[in-house]
């Protein structure tokens, strides 16, 4: 069992904050929450991340096995077999798409069966194709937000669907420039013989920079925010950002987001202070 948790990897259900994210500013105009279809939704989705790791993990259990990073993964050592992970995969997407169709949201079971559809196609093809690969895997985020929006009932902004996208391609790209620092190369990860250093640190840049424009966009178009609060969120995203950005360039890390967000305290705090501005800006429209 512990196995098969392991095979889950629970730890990566971190970036469905994404589901979360547009929530206080979709109840603050058109948005109804009801916490049920909220919870199936989130959860299914959960086992939907599941489910697309056991898949992968099946698949590339050869390949896994000659990587010093994946070899300990549960079905790369042996013990769980690979017909083993590709059921225990199956029964969690069925589930997933189960807990999306009990919400009761239509839209809500196409996305999280686009977000599947998507990560097969990546699995199979997409990662070994430079470009394609990040592109693939940022979607997996704006359909994050499409979720949350589809589950409280509203329509997400344009602004809201660039910076997410935006933000989505900077950490993606930036995990590809730390398989590069930590010298993953295009036999492990294919895509890797596209890139080069000086690429990703302009597309690093080019990407950070168009996510805090296309946020301050949004502040400043929100019709749900209090007139003088618009930007009271907006020193939080851009100090999360430098942040990372640090991360990546003076550490040298960023291959791995979600090790980044779970034991980075400035990010958490900052986090904590995108919440609490959140809430105060909307707070005459709530």
């Amino acid at each position: 069992m512990i196995a098969f948790v392991k095979l889950a990897r629970p730890t990566h259900w971190v970036k469905n904050i994404f589901i979360l994210m547009p929530i206080p500013y979709s109840l603050a105009s058109v948005g109804v929450l009801d916490p049920t279809t909220l919870l199936l939704g989130f959860v299914g989705f959960c086992l939907a991340n599941s489910g697309v790791y056991a898949l992968n993990d099946a698949h590339d259990a050869e390949q896994d096995r000659l990587s010093q990073s994946k070899k300990n993964r549960p079905i790369a050592s042996g013990r769980i077999s690979p017909s083993s992970g590709l059921i225990f995969g199956a029964v969690l997407l069925a589930a997933a798409l189960t807990l999306a169709w009990s919400t009761g949201r239509a839209s809500a079971v196409w996305i999280t069966a686009t977000y599947i559809a998507i990560n097969i196609v990546y699995s199979f093809f997409g990662r070994s194709v430079a470009l394609l690969d990040v592109f693939l895997l940022s979607s997996g985020f704006v359909l994050r937000v499409l979720l949350g929006c589809a589950l409280v009932g509203a329509v997400a902004s344009n602004w809201l669907l660039l910076c997410s996208s935006t933000l989505a391609l900077f950490l993606g790209f930036a995990k590809r420039r730390g398989d590069l620092v930590a010298g993953i190369d295009d036999t492990q990860r294919p895509s890797l013989a596209g890139y080069s250093m000086a690429f990703l640190d302009q597309a690093i840049g080019v990407t950070s920079g168009m996510a805090i424009v296309a946020y301050a966009l949004y502040c400043m178009e929100s019709p749900v925010l209090v007139s003088g609060r618009e930007f009271a969120t907006l020193p939080f995203v851009v100090f999360g950002v430098f942040e990372y950005l640090r991360i990546v360039h003076v550490k040298s890390q960023g291959a791995s987001p979600v090790e980044i967000l779970l034991t980075n305290r400035l990010l958490q705090l900052c986090g904590v202070g995108w919440i609490l501005a959140t809430f105060w800006s909307l707070r005459a429209s709530l």
